[in-house]
């Protein structure tokens, strides 16, 4: 039989005092906002678990427990009011009266006198106080380590029991506070730490020493840091998003592959693990097992139109980050961080499409790039939303006035396309129609992104709220239209990618036909994976990792860590 393990949520796991012990800000965001990301190292940590996260054997209560008996029992559960802990004891061995927790690691022993880290002995230790608790006499534990074979026996000696109490009082005021620890600073701890790229702690602890109003109440600078970021949180993701847009397609799963068929003939096959998300465009089919599988892996499906409208989501239960989301809520209701965070979008924005067309435009007139200046100038300073919406139109009317300036003009008319203004919904000429679908594929993915992350994607500070809307993920794309969309559109025209021809037009509508927008997104796709130095933290990352960053730097300013929201912009 199993020990007795009461049902509070006040039971702080034994596992997460660990965490707390070895970096307080990794127990908030594992413990409190229930992140988690794999690394190699937790990886092989779970496989090293493999066995003993089985559970087997039985033990005994302990007033039944006789010196003559024998336990050897795996994934043993244990826990305490009294204590207001919990634990899962990998091994609990016990003869002659006595048990004894053994805790699987991966890896060797470090090389000093306790043969141990701090965090280790201090959740062994926990597992000891535990087991006393419902009565069992336990007087050491084991670590033993995978790597090397063989285990340490330690003591639980006065010091190191009150170490553990005291660790377990801070956890517990640390995680009823509402306040995440601050980062490590220049830690050897986060280089391998697997939720380096949610912590970012080089990247928080810089923009925590800047002054960006408005700053949020509480919110006190730290030491300064002597140095820029490492570069920790910018590891390429090897998965890519998958695309499906032949009408009449299926998607099926066959073991740890899915298959694309067209009627019963297979047309393409990808593995599940370099999947990213899943986007269905129009009458194409997913298998329930294979819908099932995909969320299971934290895989989005978007069921997109066939012109590339997103009509619905299918993802795996929102995320559990709770705190977020309030403060998102919370954010929103306040004009003033509204209109300052909408400034930040739409000045980035500006920004970015002034470097566009100074990079890429002939014969622009001067006037322009000074006028674009102006704009951003007064966006900065709009007192109202409205009359940041008439700064963010009169620059785009000026932008787009001159978008013809960044096209190839020579050739015959067949590869010549013609552009007088900005026109959607539906749009009435090719680059309308590029742009509108890139725009599309950018409000996709950052809603992915969001979700991912813990915001509730309809909830925007810019964009107002409206049924179907994801007004969050409006508002973190602007600042990458010119970045992303307009910068592929610009170059698959230019390049010959896509012609004319590869466009059909419906009652004085235009859109793509299925060869030429499987360019696009190839083009949109390798836009997404271009590294770029990033201007604010000075290391390379690819533009589809920035959403990432962007959105969870957005996060750190809701939630009080940083004192403002800078967009991204390239110089």
């Amino acid at each position: 039989m199993s020990l007795p393990t009461p049902d509070s949520p006040e039971q702080l796991p034994a596992r997460m005092l660990n965490e707390f012990a070895y970096c307080p800000r990794l127990f908030y965001l594992e413990y409190v906002q229930k992140e988690w990301d794999h690394s190699a190292d937790t990886l092989e940590g779970r496989f090293v678990h493999r066995r003993v996260d089985e559970q087997a054997g039985s033990v005994p209560a302990a007033e039944d427990f006789s010196e003559d008996q024998r336990i050897h029992a795996r994934s043993i559960p244990v826990g305490s009011d009294k204590l207001g802990a919990v634990a899962t004891i990998d091994v609990l061995e016990g003869e002659d009266g006595v048990v004894t927790p053994v805790d699987y690691k991966r890896g060797s022993p470090p090389d000093n006198p306790e043969r141990s880290w701090e965090p280790e002995r201090v959740q062994l230790c926990m597992q000891g106080l535990l087991l006393r608790e419902n009565g069992y006499e336990c007087d050491e534990g084991v670590l033993f380590f995978k790597q090397t074979q063989d285990g340490s026996r330690f003591r639980s000696p006065p010091e190191l029991i009150a170490r553990t109490l005291d660790l377990l009082s801070a956890a517990r005021r640390v995680s009823e506070s509402g306040i995440i620890p601050p980062p490590l600073v220049d830690s050897p701890k986060c280089p391998r730490c697997s939720l380096v790229g949610i912590c970012l702690p080089d990247e928080v602890n810089l923009l925590r020493t800047t002054e960006v109003q408005p700053s949020l109440p509480g919110l006190e600078p730290d030491d300064q840091v002597e140095r820029g970021p490492r570069g920790l949180s910018v590891s390429r993701d090897e998965k890519l998003a998958l695309y499906v847009q032949g009408q009449g397609h299926s998607v099926g799963l066959k073991g740890d592959v899915l298959e694309i068929r067209n009627k019963k003939e297979i047309v393409n096959t990808v593995r599940l693990r370099e999947v990213s998300q899943v986007s269905l465009f129009g009458a194409v089919q997913l298998s329930a097992q294979a819908l099932r599988e995909l969320v299971a892996r934290d895989v989005t499906i978007l069921h997109l139109s066939y012109g590339g409208w997103l009509a619905a989501v299918t993802s795996p239960p929102p995320h559990k980050n709770i705190e977020l989301r309030r403060r998102q809520f919370q954010v929103a209701e306040n004009q003033k961080l509204c209109l300052y965070l909408a400034r930040s979008f739409v000045s980035g924005k500006i920004r970015n499409s002034r470097t566009l067309l100074r990079r890429n435009a002939r014969a622009l007139p001067d006037n322009v790039i000074h006028r674009l200046a102006e704009h951003r100038r007064k966006a900065q300073c709009a007192e109202g939303l409205s009359q940041l919406l008439g700064m963010e139109g009169m620059a785009a009317r000026d932008y787009f006035a001159n978008f013809t300036r960044m096209l190839k003009t020579s050739g015959d008319a067949s590869t010549r396309f013609e552009f007088e203004s900005r026109n959607r919904r539906p749009p009435r000429d090719p680059v309308n129609a590029l742009l509108s679908f890139l725009y599309s594929m950018l409000a996709k993915d950052m809603m992915v992104t969001l979700v991912r992350i813990g915001f509730d994607p309809y909830l925007g500070f810019y964009h107002q709220p409206r049924y179907g809307r994801p007004a969050l993920a409006l508002d973190l794309i602007e600042e990458f239209r010119p970045l992303i969309a307009d910068s592929v559109a610009i170059g698959v025209i230019n390049n010959g990618e896509v012609r004319p021809s590869d466009f059909i037009t419906r009652a004085g509508s235009v859109a793509l036909k299925t060869d030429g927008r499987k360019r696009l997104l190839e083009a949109y796709e390798r836009r997404l994976d271009t590294e770029v130095t990033h201007p604010r933290f000075g290391y390379s990352v690819s533009y589809r990792r920035v959403f990432e960053i962007q959105a969870r730097l957005l996060g750190r300013f809701l939630t009080g860590e940083i004192p403002g929201y800078e967009p991204f912009c390239t110089r």
